[in-house]
């Protein structure tokens, strides 16, 4: 019985940004353009060691990560917050290390157990 309270409460949710998919897919899409635009400026402002295709490969490869989100909701919300990292990065709100935290999620994880860190060459 709650169970289909539930389902139907689902029904009935008032959309954050976008009425449907479509919508969600176009804010999306210039939300891209301009993190893709922006990518030139973010180099040169943040004098980061990275070019301006690693910035920009990195911008395609975050937004590719959520490409198989559906709910319109999730997706209005991820919206909100690119929008929002967007402004703190183009108004130079964020310090340089901040940016480059984003190039750093690709280093490999350190070895847990023994034999990996022999291999590696930590003591144990």
């Amino acid at each position: 019985m709650a169970s289909v309270k539930a389902v139907q409460g689902l029904k009935h949710v008032k959309p954050i940004l976008s009425a449907d998919h479509s919508e969600a897919r176009k804010r999306v899409l210039s939300l891209y353009r301009a993190w893709y635009r922006q990518a030139e400026l973010v180099v040169a402002d943040y004098d980061l060691t990275v070019t301006v295709a690693e910035c920009r490969a990195k911008v395609r490869e975050n937004f590719e990560k959520n490409r198989n989100v559906t709910d319109v909701r999730v997706i209005d919300m991820l919206f909100i917050k690119g929008q929002h990292e967007l402004e703190e990065t183009k108004n130079i709100w964020k310090q340089k290390n901040h940016v480059m935290n984003y190039f750093n999620q690709t280093v490999n994880p350190k070895p847990a157990d023994f034999f990996s860190k022999f291999l590696e060459g930590h003591e144990p």
